[in-house]
């Protein structure tokens, strides 16, 4: 037996015990997963447990940097014609798939691989729901072994934004026709598929032909990564505080008062004993009206300006997020403006709304919502109860929910919207009259001639600066009419192990684990 196979079975033998590892030397990052993995293949990466592993073992063209800027990965350079129709790639020409039986020798990745894996995300047969993203895609050739092309059937300046997602990752076509894809994954990515007992543990060791390098040092500097899936959130949180997990995500309602102040701060016991990382995450709670049957629009204002947005976040999240004071869009992205005023907290003229609108204060609105966000609700609906609006509260199952929302059986909901991509334009879509569900996002109905005019022009404006003017007043279009009523955008909490550097995050809330250290 070599060392590296013997080193990987001590690896494989320490992990799949419950106990923590006792060789000091290899450097593990370990993490729980609490709503399982169903899958290793990035063309369902749709959801964030599947899409952390897949950004650990396979790369696309580009990725995303902390700033949510586009930076290259295989593609080490690209250009985009005038018309904004035509991308040209240049690949690398340093790239590996990694290792398997199938491969006779190293096998680099080319531009026919890119071609393969569009062909096979697009597939009716597959039902990827990822194939959205190449829905605008009007062809895509591979020109020769490092040249790679796609055309657009029109221009669409977030499209690198789109080709970061992991859907859009390389992979072998030699492996997917002859192996399970789903647990056998071969990719490109700084990690490779070393083991999986499905509900226990997943392991992923160093790709040691990785082809980033940081400062001419080869990445990842991690030896290995662990992932249990435990679902009590308590009891891995317990982990995380005895060390046997190096990070956790988020916090459950259940001990957030245990670990933060109502500031947001670290409480006493734990400053100088673990590392909190917190920033905006593109992520907006809000409450949203079908606007086919809704209320008045003074009514809809009167909502907005009937409650106290700071207080509801200091008390019942801990100051976890910030009051959406503005408008839909989220803190985080690069067109958000704190200029736009949305609805502070107001009750004079909330309660002159009311009285201007002659509505009937006796009449029961049903705000429809989760269990999760009961909270939330209720603290609205005591709120709004001062000013003389009688909120009847509903809740429901949240597959019951989403799916009552997809096809507009609610009236008044609770809704969230996590940014699928970095640009305000996935926002936006939400309110574009072409997008009415189910057939698209737009989940309020809300139809506005002005809008989706502003909305096509934003959709081929190349230039960053003009485009985000248009979405300001697209934004501004949203509030005035009050179509929703913003609650908060979200932030990113991240705890980790004081011995744990070069652990980053940006406002996607991706997980990137090639530059981590352990001491």
């Amino acid at each position: 037996m070599n060392f590296k196979s013997g080193f990987f079975l001590l690896l494989l033998f320490s992990l799949s015990c419950g106990s923590p590892l006792q060789d000091e030397k290899l450097s593990i990052f370990k993490y729980n997963q609490a709503s399982g993995i169903a899958t290793l293949d990035p063309a369902f990466a749709k959801d964030q447990a599947t899409i952390w592993v897949c950004n650990q073992l396979f790369n696309g063209l580009v990725q995303l940097n902390e700033k949510l800027e586009v930076v290259p990965s295989i593609a080490k350079n690209w250009d985009i014609s005038n018309d904004g129709l035509s991308y040209t790639f240049y690949l690398r020409d340093d790239v590996f798939f990694h290792h398997h039986e199938i491969f006779t020798q190293e096998r680099r990745v080319v531009a026919s691989d890119f071609s393969f894996s569009f062909n096979r995300l697009k597939s009716k047969q597959l039902a990827s729901p990822g194939a959205w993203v190449l829905a605008n895609v009007n062809s895509y050739t591979a020109i020769n072994d490092s040249t790679f092309n796609i055309m657009l059937k029109n221009p669409f300046p977030p499209f690198l934004d789109l080709l970061s997602m992991p859907y859009c990752s390389v992979i072998p076509k030699e492996i997917v026709e002859n192996t399970d894809f789903r647990a056998n994954p071969i990719g490109t990515g700084p990690f490779q598929f070393q083991y999986w007992k499905e509900g226990v543990k997943l392991v992923f060791r160093k790709n040691q032909n990785y082809f980033e390098k940081e400062e001419g040092k080869s990445l990842p500097y991690l030896d290995a990564v662990a992932i249990t899936f435990i679902k009590d959130k308590q009891a891995a949180f317990l982990e995380f505080l005895k060390g046997d997990l190096d990070f956790i995500s988020g916090l459950d309602a259940s001990y957030k008062d245990e670990v933060l102040k109502r500031d947001g701060g670290l409480q006493e016991k734990y400053k100088g004993k673990i590392n909190l990382q917190s920033e905006p995450y593109l992520n907006t709670e809000y409450l949203g009206f079908l606007m086919e049957n809704a209320l008045p629009i003074e009514i809809r204002q009167a909502i907005n300006y009937g409650f106290d947005r700071k207080k509801m976040l200091k008390y019942l999240r801990n100051d976890i997020g910030t009051p959406a004071l503005q408008g839909f869009v989220p803190k985080g992205l690069p067109s958000f403006s704190e200029e736009l005023k949305g609805y502070d907290y107001n009750l004079e003229k909330a309660k002159q709304l009311i009285a201007a609108s002659g509505f009937d204060a006796n009449k029961e609105i049903v705000l429809s919502t989760t269990s999760s966000y009961l909270d939330l609700c209720e603290y609205i609906q005591n709120a709004l109860f001062e000013i003389g609006l009688n909120i009847k509260i509903e809740v429901n199952p949240p597959s019951t929910h989403r799916q009552m929302v997809a096809t507009s059986k609610l009236s008044f909901f609770r809704g969230s919207w996590i940014a699928d991509y970095a640009d305000a334009e996935n926002y936006l879509a939400l309110f574009y009259s072409e997008n009415f569900c189910p057939n698209g996002p737009n989940y309020t109905h809300f139809a506005n001639e002005k809008f989706d005019d502003l909305y096509e022009r934003a959709s081929k404006e190349t230039n960053d600066s003009v485009r985000f003017l248009l979405y300001n007043k697209m934004d501004e279009i949203i509030i005035n009419q009050a179509a929703i009523v913003p609650l908060y955008y979200d932030k990113v909490l991240r705890f980790s192990h004081l011995n744990i550097s070069g652990f980053n995050s940006n406002p996607m809330n991706l997980l990137d684990l090639k530059r981590v250290k352990k001491q």
